[in-house]
C-alpha cells in the first residue's frame, strides 16, 4: 500500500524571555525541518524500580510496539521533558559501542538530544578515550529511570 502522507515542514522555536535592570536579556532561535513524515509525541510512565527503554534507533528496524523507534538516519529532532513536579529522571543514552551518557533531568525540565543532519549517526561518545579526541557513535537506545516514585516523561521526536 502506498503512503498518503504528504511531507510537511516543522518549525522549532527556542525562546527565553527575561528582562534584568530594564534590559532585554532573552533570546529567540528558530529553525525549520523540511520533509517531515513522522512525529512521535508520547508520554511514558517511568518507574523507579527498573530502567525502561523509551525510544530506539536502528538502521533497519524502526522499533517495536513496546519500544517505538525511528530509523537512525531519519530522526531530526528529539526533546525529552520530565512532567513530574518533584522528582528527577535519569536519562541514559547508549551508542553502538555500548558507551553510555547519563543525564539528570530535573522535575519540569527538558533535554534536547543531539541530532545531526544524518540523524543520530555519529553524535555521542562517553569520551572514554578523552574529551579531546572523541570517537562518536550512533545512538541506539534512550532509556530512563525515575529516582523516587513513577514519573511521566514526554518523548517528542521528528523524523523525515
Amino acid at each position: 500500500m502506498a503512503t498518503t502522507i504528504t511531507p510537511a515542514t516543522a518549525t522549532v522555536n527556542i525562546k527565553c524571555t527575561i528582562s534584568l535592570a530594564g534590559q532585554d536579556k532573552g533570546f529567540d532561535h528558530s529553525y525549520t525541518i523540511a520533509s517531515v513524515t513522522e512525529v512521535q509525541n508520547r508520554i511514558v510512565a517511568v518507574p523507579s524500580s527498573q530502567e525502561v527503554a523509551v525510544i530506539t534507533f536502528t538502521a533497519t528496524n524502526p522499533g517495536t510496539i513496546s519500544v517505538p523507534g525511528i530509523n537512525e538516519a531519519d530522526v531530526r529532532f528529539i526533546l525529552l521533558t520530565n512532567l513530574d513536579d518533584t522528582n528527577f529522571i535519569q536519562v541514559i543514552i547508549t551508542n553502538e559501542d555500548s558507551d553510555e551518557v547519563g543525564i539528570k533531568l530535573e522535575a519540569g525540565h527538558s533535554f534536547l538530544v543531539p541530532v545531526s543532519a544524518e540523524g543520530v549517526v555519529d553524535v555521542i561518545d562517553a569520551a572514554s578515550a578523552g574529551a579531546v579526541s572523541p570517537s562518536f557513535g550512533d545512538i541506539t537506545t534512550i532509556t530512563a529511570l525515575a529516582n523516587t516514585g513513577e514519573c511521566d516523561l514526554q518523548v517528542f521526536a521528528i523524523g523525515v
